[in-house]
């Protein structure tokens, strides 16, 4: 009678596990059933999320990621729902489902996953924190900003850093004050309410660029802290993270394998085996991660490779023009850190 008490405790045990275990649906299952991507994103961050007056359209790296995981995952990269987050409230977006994935120039940081819980994707932009300045300030460095108001976004990691900075040199006056957002950020700069804009390079080049008169800013050469950006999804659900995972690695490999919008027709018949299952042209690998067999082409086919995500958004046509050549943005093949594991 003990052994059957015992064992009716453990099975019971096994079923309720089991029950929890099955009712807990991964976000990929909420995705497709709902047939729409929430996704998070600035809107204020030219060349990563933006929302463009102009056309009225979201854009930027960080927009196409988005794009091409609802392309991935749907078949389709305008069912996508763009949700604006910023620095302090993207993480509790993510974890309250108010959005499936973030996409939003965020730095990978190992407190981040432990304390908040989260999950990083790859890292989908190299970039160091800096600062900028009006260039009549006459300023050239860093170290000349003893007693200066810097300004930068609330919710980042960049007010720490500062703080640290100032320390280290012994600085007693200056001071730190944060806005909600990299345009009112910028305007704080423009107006004098502070002496120094600091935040990522990449932000920094964007502001600079877009502005009215993009001489009157300075970029200093000092590189504060590095800035390693990517997407973020809930913690615990594996199924979810590892099929965004390989949407993203796919963009690296598909540069690295010569696939882009303009030849992925000519790509899909191709001899090549690799490329075949690739694309999902001969078998593929959607069943792995619960994705269609024709993920990647679906990706490219919506957004190109990565290196056309870079130049539509940050290349040399583009007013924030930032080089990834010699950069830890180049394919790693040509001496950068974009690199995708092996797919056989």
């Amino acid at each position: 009678m003990k052994f059957l008490t015992l064992f009716t405790a453990t099975a019971l045990a096994g079923l309720a596990i089991g029950a929890t275990q099955a009712s807990a649906a991964s976000i990929l299952d909420t995705v497709k059933e709902r047939g729409t991507l929430n996704c998070g994103t600035d809107n204020t961050a030219p060349g990563f999320g933006y929302l463009n007056t102009a056309t009225g359209q979201m854009e930027g790296l960080d927009v196409d990621f988005c794009k091409a995981v609802a392309a991935a995952v749907l078949g389709d990269a305008s069912k996508v729902k763009f949700v604006t987050v910023t620095d302090k409230s993207r993480f509790d977006a993510v974890t309250t489902n108010q959005v499936d994935v973030v996409f939003a120039h965020t730095t990978m940081k190992p407190a981040r996953e432990s304390a908040i819980a989260i999950d990083f994707l790859p890292i989908n932009f190299y970039d160091g924190m800096g600062v900028m300045v009006k260039k009549e300030a006459g300023i050239a460095k860093f170290d000349e900003l003893n007693g200066a108001t810097f300004c930068t976004t609330q919710g980042s990691a960049t007010e720490t850093v500062l703080s640290a900075a100032f320390k280290a040199r012994g600085w007693t006056g200056s001071k730190v004050l944060t806005y909600e957002n990299l345009e009112k950020l910028f305007a704080a700069l423009n107006s004098g309410r502070c002496n120094a804009m600091s935040t990522d390079r990449s932000a920094l080049a964007a502001w600079a660029g877009n502005s009215a008169s993009p001489a009157d800013f300075v970029i200093l050469p000092d590189i504060l802290d590095k800035s390693p950006f990517a997407g973020f999804v809930a913690a615990n659900d594996s199924k979810w993270r590892n099929a965004l995972r390989w949407i993203s690695f796919g963009l690296f490999q598909s540069e690295e394998s010569g696939i882009t919008q303009a030849n992925l027709a000519e790509k899909l018949k191709s001899d090549d085996p690799f490329v075949q299952k690739f694309l999902g042209a001969g078998g593929g690998f959607g069943k792995d991660f619960g994705l269609p067999d024709d993920f990647n082409a679906q990706a490219v086919k919506a957004v190109g490779n990565y290196g056309e995500i870079y130049d539509r958004n940050l290349g040399p046509k583009t007013k924030m023009y930032l080089d990834r050549k010699g950069t830890a943005n180049a394919l790693w093949t040509q001496g950068g850190a974009i690199y995708s594991p092996l797919w056989n």
